[in-house]
């Protein structure tokens, strides 16, 4: 692992501390628990995976290349990463600023609940620009339901 992922690593936050911004600067450690199909968009593929960390879990949009190179199971540390809409789903995302890098695979503790991509959020009446958690949609991520 080169210096720059040791020090990304340093400073992860906990899934659970995030929440959606118009800018954000997300630094997370997470493991890959489910993938879902390649889509194009435009001209771009994309897809969906569930990811999760020891607080909670979150959908991730994983773009271009990254769709064939990621599988469940891989660990990913993502910096400078954005959590936001994308067409009425709150996704974790790289965005243009961000970056994606596989630093393991298989062994990291986590939780697949709560989802925060499953969560309606309000703007903070406290606060210009922030956002705190309404309601939740579903307790287990809609799009990747827990196996039966």
């Amino acid at each position: 692992m080169n210096q720059k992922s040791q020090t990304a690593m340093r400073m992860v936050q906990p899934l659970r501390s995030i929440v959606p911004a118009a800018e954000n600067n997300i630094n997370a450690k997470f493991i890959v628990v489910d993938k879902g199909r390649v889509a194009m968009e435009g001209q771009f593929k994309t897809c969906l995976a569930l990811v999760a960390d020891e607080t909670a879990a979150v959908h991730f949009q994983l773009w271009g290349d990254e769709c064939e190179a990621v599988e469940a199971g891989d660990i990913l540390v993502l910096r400078n990463g954005i959590f936001s809409y994308s067409r009425s789903s709150l996704l974790l995302r790289a965005g243009k600023r961000g970056t994606v890098e596989k630093v393991g695979e298989f062994t990291m503790p986590f939780v697949e609940t709560p989802n925060l991509s499953e969560m309606r959020w309000a703007p903070d009446p406290r606060a210009a620009n922030k956002y705190v958690q309404q309601a939740v949609f579903s307790a287990h991520s809609r799009i990747f339901p827990p196996p039966r």
